[in-house]
């Protein structure tokens, strides 16, 4: 399989086809994730809550992304590597280059910061110093206290214009990716509308370029109520690589997400 690089995502955005993303944390995962013909994984802060059983992301390390990091990579996959900077590791500027300095040279070919519009000058900071990064908007699972839960943003139209012009910022700033979670299909399009690095989406509706899911929730292994947008594939299947494979076919062919995995205004 040839290699999947951002310009292989970039692309995907100028033939407006799609991609497909999963959480991985080991080798094993990584691997048949990439036989399945995964573009691209995620080295997600969401371990904290699907494999250390915290109730959310915040006590994930730079170290816990590091050490799974090297695991995914150790697959030697096509597959393109994308990691989470983890909470607070990115506050000052000596921080965020020590963390992107780490998670690199674990093997990240991308790193993943959650927020706003504040993230313009970290997105120009790791441009400069040759670090690709996706910025993760809407539902950002570090802002959980402030949130004060899990919700869907940008629901009014004061959030959802803040929303739209945090995107075009950081499209603007130079950021390589974005993902959106959990945005009404109204708030996504108009994303859609002002952006030209590739989106990829978590609960934000059929319009981005890609479609990327907890792996634990598109297995079917989840201890609590599954979000709106998962779907469980391995209901389906009967390997995991298969459904693996049902999920790549699914976003590729857009049968996924369907309006029940949708958020509507």
């Amino acid at each position: 399989m040839a290699l999947i690089t951002l310009n292989t995502l970039k692309k995907h955005r100028t033939e407006s086809t799609k991609f497909s993303m999963v959480t991985a944390y080991d080798k094993c995962f990584a691997s048949l994730a990439a036989k399945a013909g995964i573009d691209a994984l995620l080295v997600g802060d969401s371990l904290g809550m699907v494999l250390q059983g915290h109730s959310n992301t915040l006590p994930v390390t730079v170290d816990d992304i590091s050490y799974h990091t090297r695991c995914v990579a150790a697959a030697s996959s096509n597959c393109l590597i994308v990691s989470d900077i983890p909470f607070l590791a990115s506050a000052t500027i000596q921080d965020a280059v020590n963390t992107a300095r780490a998670l690199v040279q674990a093997g990240a070919n991308v790193v993943k910061i959650e927020g706003g519009s504040n993230l313009t000058s970290l997105v120009k900071l790791y441009r400069d110093q040759g670090v690709a990064t996706c910025c993760h908007l809407g539902l950002t699972p570090q802002f959980v206290n402030q949130f004060g839960g899990y919700r869907v943003q940008g629901r009014t139209s004061e959030a959802a214009k803040r929303l739209i012009n945090a995107a075009a910022s950081l499209d603007q700033a130079g950021t390589d990716m974005i993902l959106l979670e959990c945005v009404p299909n109204s708030v996504t399009e108009e994303i859609m509308r002002v952006t030209t690095a590739p989106v990829v989406g978590i609960g934000a509706g059929p319009s981005v370029n890609g479609q990327v899911l907890v792996m634990h929730d598109l297995l079917g292994v989840t201890c609590d109520k599954s979000p709106r947008f998962v779907k469980n594939f391995m209901s389906e299947a009967d390997s995991i690589q298969e459904a693996f494979e049902l999920f790549n076919q699914a976003v590729k062919d857009e049968s996924f997400p369907a309006l029940e995995h949708c958020f509507e205004e």
